[in-house]
């Protein structure tokens, strides 16, 4: 499973150009799942992202948590995460969970970040559908988690 964490002072996301999620200070969450991945690996990305310090602290260094700052956090569903562009120009998702697992872990990832942070602080986009997605990367700050083995 593979998430990237961009750092945002906004974002949202829209859907026929309705807007279906957004966030104020915090994250916008992208989330890849792969064939073989669990509902551990899914538990411990969402552990990670919630104790991320990525924030400026009084002295400006990066060292407080979305806890810290009582940041929210948008997720959207990424299967291009998984993308094998190593042959030709046209990519391969055979990396990629077939729908119902990558649906089903999607889901247990934000399920798990809304136990911790609090359903009002978690929102999201919806599963397989064509979105826009708006951000204003903080910093930037753009950072990868995954349980890739490899």
């Amino acid at each position: 499973m593979k998430i990237l964490i961009q750092r945002a002072s906004r974002g949202a996301v829209r859907i026929d150009g309705e807007t279906v999620g957004q966030v104020g200070r915090g994250f916008v969450i992208l989330v890849g799942v792969r064939a073989g991945d669990d509902e551990a690996a899914a538990t411990h990305l969402a552990q990670k992202t919630i104790a991320l310090r990525v924030f400026a602290d009084a002295t400006g260094k990066m060292n407080l948590s979305l806890q810290n700052i009582g940041g929210g956090v948008l997720v959207i569903s990424q299967f291009t995460l998984y993308a094998d562009t190593r042959k030709g120009n046209r990519p391969s998702f055979i990396r990629a969970a077939p729908p119902d697992l990558a649906d089903r872990l999607y889901n247990h990832y934000v399920e798990a970040l809304r136990a911790s942070l609090g359903p009002d602080r978690v929102a999201t986009g919806r599963f397989g559908a064509s979105m826009e997605v708006e951000l204003i990367n903080d910093g930037p700050v753009t950072i990868e988690l995954n349980t890739d083995a490899e």
